[in-house]
């Protein structure tokens, strides 16, 4: 493995060393390295994943069996509201940015994205906004106050109004996701301006990995799917706060603009988290198959179609609210035309696997279990695109198992794969074939297991969002079964820990290019150094390690190994000194102003006062900081 010796400029005591970081507690909450900040993300998306996983947990061993009594409806309710709240906010979308920090700066040729401090800062307003939201949930279980939200994650009007919940459970739920929406906008403009700006030499749109394609287009709904629900969590705010009417009927306003407010955000939703695991797939599956991927150009222009419906298609979770036969005719049809460039990513991966020299190794089949599982759920989501069908199985557990099989089948079992094909360039260790399979298998069976039988309670009539159910509906036998699936997936993380920890003890080292895949991103060593590359790449084709043609300024020339794939397309020292941002505390300081004045606004406007101080304090010592100094 290469090793290349720096210092970071203006870190006293944090070494380089072939990829290996040393410092304190100091140099984390002061890095604006993509790739530590990468770690960040993903170790707190994976705490809050688990989190969210135990409530799971607690909600089906209350609906096991028929009358059960283990949990009382109203802390039912803060469960499910805070395990889909969790879920999409605050497990989903830091994994998904995990990857997007620590992939797409390697897979472009860059050494680091456009805005390293607002990186920092988009990071810390998410750590913040789940800590303030589970500080409510705390204290409500602690009975302090009835502080945890209660009204599902979706949060409908008129039951979150101040009418129907005047505790300060909502007020958290709104303030701790106008907080995250902060970070996450900024995390939309981040990503898209270092892909757009920041590409190695002779790197075109056309020759982008899937993944990055896919991070640019869901940086682009982030942009614009965020602002609609901001506006009406701040609608929300003001009614509960300050007795507006944004959605009061008896005002004369409609509690329905909340729906349209919160779908044209929550649907595209769906492929923000969906889409970075298609990306995933793309790019393991012909690294795997040892072969290009079939149709790129069809599979980049469906995930931007993917993008362009999905605004399309919001009014398909509202078919029961009344909007009329034209409105649902249009908005059913645009659903069912979804379908089809997911299908054609399907079948253009079937076709890459066809012929290819596939090897299964534990990245590959979570990225097949992918195919089979998201596949289910969206058979049944076609379904639901039909409004008299719709009308039959909404808010009944038909719909859960359809989401669950697309965003646990589809979501969690993409991030799986990414999590095993990009470790060993992460901490330059590889993963136990053996426990992978052990966790894959397991996962499968237990995803199965807890969803499949939804299906079947959902169209016998068993209601969401319902804490129990009476004897005699035929609902025991199906929600028991789902129950020992969930318990079941508590069992298939043991040999994903048990691998994580033998990695860190003994793992095999992997070198710069362990699974001999074709992009940027294996050309440094592993881990990469903190300039990423010592030399800015040149691509001269798609695959560049696959086809590494020598043109005049576009490829480096050399010994090619066997197989025309080299490691050292990378010099093991920077023959020039490399310029790096210095770490920072502003965006530090910066989020916790905005953390203390989203407190406030709970009740007291002098601290409102103090964090607005605040967080105008760390804007003006982050644009008045010095510019970076020294160099590698």
């Amino acid at each position: 493995m290469a090793t290349a010796e720096a210092r970071v400029p203006g870190t006293p005591g944090l070494e380089h060393t072939g990829g290996t970081y040393s410092g304190g507690v100091w140099s984390w909450l002061t890095t604006v390295d993509h790739k530590r900040i990468a770690i960040m993300y993903f170790v707190t998306g994976f705490v809050f994943l688990l989190v969210a996983g135990l409530e799971a947990q607690a909600i089906r061993v209350q609906l096991a069996h028929s009358d059960l009594r283990i949990l009382n409806p109203d802390l039912y309710n803060q469960l499910f509201t805070m395990h889909g709240t969790t879920m999409v906010f605050f497990a989903g979308m830091p994994l998904i940015v995990a990857f997007f920090n620590f992939v797409v700066p390697l897979q472009i040729g860059a050494r680091d994205v456009a805005f390293p401090r607002l990186n920092a800062f988009s990071y810390w307003t998410l750590l913040f906004a789940g800590l303030f939201l589970y500080v409510g949930f705390g204290l409500s279980l602690a009975g302090v106050c009835n502080c945890a939200p209660d009204g599902g994650w979706f949060a409908y009007q008129p039951l979150t109004g101040p009418e129907y919940s005047p505790g300060p459970g909502l007020d958290f739920y709104i303030l701790s996701l106008l907080l995250a929406g902060v970070g996450s906008i900024a995390g939309g403009v981040n990503f898209f301006v270092t892909i757009v700006n920041m590409r190695a030499p002779g790197l075109k749109f056309m020759r982008l990995p899937l993944f990055t394609w896919m991070t640019l287009i869901v940086s682009i709904l982030i942009l614009l799917a965020f602002p609609p629900f901001t506006v009406g969590l701040v609608f929300m705010l003001f009614d509960r706060t300050f007795g507006t009417h944004f959605y009061g009927a008896a005002a004369g306003a409609d509690p329905v603009l909340w729906q349209h407010l919160f779908w044209v955000f929550g649907h595209p939703e769906v492929y923000i988290l969906i889409l970075p695991a298609f990306g995933v797939v793309s790019d393991v599956i012909p690294t795997f198959s040892k072969k290009s991927l079939f149709g790129y150009p069809v599979v980049v222009f469906s995930g931007g179609l993917i993008g362009f419906l999905g605004f399309g298609v919001w009014v398909h979770h509202m078919f029961a609210v009344g909007l009329g036969p034209i409105v649902n005719a249009v908005f059913g049809g645009a659903t069912m035309l979804i379908a089809i460039p997911t299908g054609i990513k399907i079948f253009n991966w079937i076709a890459t696997m066809w012929g290819g020299q596939i090897r299964f190794r534990t990245p590959m089949l979570f990225a097949v279990g992918l195919l089979a599982t998201f596949t289910i759920g969206g058979l049944s989501g076609v379904m639901h695109s039909s409004p008299p069908s719709d009308l039959q199985q909404t808010d009944t557990y038909f719909v859960v198992a359809h989401f669950h099989y697309v965003l646990v089948g589809g979501t969690v079992m993409g991030l799986f794969a990414g999590m095993y094909y990009w470790f060993p360039k992460a901490t330059g260790r590889l993963l136990s074939e053996r426990l992978g399979r052990w966790h894959f298998w397991l996962t499968m069976v237990a995803l199965n297991t807890t969803f499949f039988p939804m299906h079947f309670s959902g169209l016998l009539g068993m209601p969401r969002r319902t804490f129990t159910y009476s004897a005699g509906l035929g609902l025991d036998v199906f929600n028991l079964i789902s129950t020992l699936g969930a318990l079941l997936f508590t069992v298939s993380l043991l040999p994903l820990f048990a691998n994580l920890w033998r990695a860190w003890r003994r793992g095999e080292p992997a070198g710069p290019n362990p699974w001999d895949a074709p992009t940027l991103e294996w050309t440094t060593s592993s881990p990469p150094p903190h300039y990423n590359f010592a030399v800015t790449p040149r691509v001269a084709r798609r695959d560049p390690l696959w086809h590494p043609h020598v043109e005049p300024g576009l490829a480096w020339a050399g010994e090619l190994e066997p197989g025309g794939v080299s490691p050292r397309l990378q010099p093991e020292v920077p023959p020039d000194p490399v310029h790096m941002p210095d770490p920072s505390y502003w965006p530090l300081v910066m989020a916790i102003g905005m953390l203390v004045a989203t407190v406030g606004a709970l009740g007291s406007l002098p601290v409102v006062l103090g964090g607005a101080a605040l967080t105008l304090f760390g804007l003006f010592g982050w644009a008045f900081e010095p510019p970076e100094r020294g160099g590698h």
